[in-house]
């Protein structure tokens, strides 16, 4: 199994975030986390990310436990974690911000091959790459986080709330980005509310709720199911 998780859970000051959680990914996969404010997706990445730490469970990644591993050593092994928010570095122009994804990276020679890369994945940003990252809009501001873990050749891509607060338009554009990184062999594992659109791109789901998963199996039969419709997508 290329990543799984086993009965995590993580506690923060003495509340349980989560409740032994189990999920796997296979590689190539797009897996995705649903569920309400506060169940527990965000928890789950930062968990893997090394930003938090577990208080008991396993994270097994290419045949290795991970969890308990510092954030730095995560990255180092290919994990890369795009927080909610879309956290760039605001006064760093657009280009010294995807150089940052690429701080650990000894293969000199590929980095401008793969720059070139987030470029054809994100075209605006090669139109503005000498604009400050705080001038972009809150999509082209997503766009560059999305970049820069890119630059990291991530062998795992983990993307918190990725459609949050943007456009319709813009919605579509990042989950086709996402799309096409998957297909060129990232696996991705998508924390999203936007349930529509997190259900059409992954190929399994997981309803997390309170810290639990609630329901799993493959995101087409979730798409369908009468819970997650009513809860999650508005009863359509």
């Amino acid at each position: 199994m290329f990543f799984r998780i086993s009965n995590l859970v993580v506690h923060y000051n003495k509340v349980a975030a989560l409740r032994g959680i189990s999920l796997q990914l296979e590689q190539g996969d797009i897996v995705t986390l649903i569920g309400a404010n506060g169940a527990g997706k965000s928890t789950t990445l930062r968990t893997i990310s090394g930003l938090s730490r577990p208080t008991s469970g396993e994270i097994w990644f290419e045949g290795e436990r991970i969890d308990g591993v510092p954030a730095e050593r995560l990255v180092g092994r290919g994990i890369a974690h795009v927080p909610e928010g879309r956290r760039v570095f605001p006064d760093l122009t657009v280009l010294e911000n995807l150089h940052t994804g690429a701080y650990l990276r000894k293969d000199k020679d590929r980095i401008a091959r793969d720059l070139d890369e987030v470029y054809a994945y994100f075209p605006r940003l090669a139109e503005r790459r000498q604009q400050l990252a705080k001038t972009l809009s809150g999509g082209e501001q997503q766009m560059l986080a999305m970049g820069r873990a890119l630059m990291s050749r991530p062998k795992l891509l983990l993307l918190d709330e990725p459609s949050l607060g943007l456009s319709p338009v813009m919605v579509k554009e990042i989950a086709r980005i996402v799309m096409a990184i998957n297909e060129r062999g990232v696996p991705v594992i998508l924390v999203e509310q936007n349930a529509e659109v997190a259900l059409r791109l992954a190929r399994y789901g997981y309803v997390l709720e309170t810290g639990t998963v609630a329901l799993e199996g493959p995101a087409s039969e979730l798409h369908e199911h009468d819970h997650v419709r009513a809860a999650y997508l508005g009863g359509h």
